[in-house]
């Protein structure tokens, strides 16, 4: 039988260390802050030290995953012809699904967020992350064995990415567009790579708006049940 070396868990304090109530504070000041958390569409186009975005990335290589094999890859692109590359290539993509591909009911749930074809925030947002899922991998650089559970582990990483952009000040917006093997080739990544969204970056546009639909949340009790 293989021995597995375990060591004793001395970095995570202060969580042991709190008391139930301080614990809960904890938490619903973290609910508070990321109530404020909102996808931003107009970007001033304003510089970001680059080392913010990087320090956001090492947070996010903190996500659990699969036998721990990190499946994920960040493409961080701030040259502003690789972004006029992207928003060339999504936005051709973009034009088919709102011309009908998506179909009636996807476009309907849309409607009131008031989106369309036209993705200038590609080229106006100083950084776009375009987030791959590795399907092989491993836990050493160049190991080339089969990863898993691929895309709950990126998107756990893509969530935490998300959260330490917005703890850092930053707004963000997901981007999608289907399909996306484009980026593949723009980026020169390899076929074992899916991308799984661009993470837009950047600080708001002074006349940045909210859409209303947008804001309302379900009640705890519409997303949780204690069994």
């Amino acid at each position: 039988m293989t021995k597995h070396r375990h060591i004793p868990l001395k970095d995570l304090p202060p969580g042991p260390q709190l008391s139930d109530e301080e614990s809960l504070a904890a938490a619903r000041a973290f609910a508070e802050t990321m109530k404020t958390r909102h996808t931003l569409r107009a970007f001033s186009g304003e510089p970001v030290d680059r080392k913010v975005i990087e320090a956001a990335i090492a947070a996010a290589g903190t996500a659990p995953s699969g036998a721990n094999h990190q499946p994920w890859f960040f493409a961080v692109c701030e040259s502003p012809e690789v972004k006029r590359q992207i928003r060339i290539a999504a936005e051709e993509e973009e034009k088919a699904f709102y011309s009908g591909k998506a179909g009636a009911e996807w476009l309907e749930a849309l409607a009131p967020i008031g989106t369309d074809w036209e993705k200038p925030f590609l080229e106006t947002a100083p950084y776009l992350i375009v987030c791959f899922a590795q399907k092989r991998g491993g836990i050493e650089a160049g190991d080339d064995r089969k990863n898993y559970y691929v895309t709950e582990s990126a998107g756990l990483a893509c969530g935490m990415l998300i959260t330490a952009l917005h703890l850092a000040g930053l707004g963000t917006l997901t981007h999608t567009p289907n399909p996306m093997k484009f980026l593949n080739e723009l980026l020169g990544r390899p076929a074992t790579e899916k991308p799984l969204m661009i993470v837009v970056v950047g600080k708001p546009a002074k006349d940045a708006t909210v859409p209303e639909h947008a804001l309302k949340k379900k009640a705890l009790s519409d997303i949780m049940r204690v069994y």
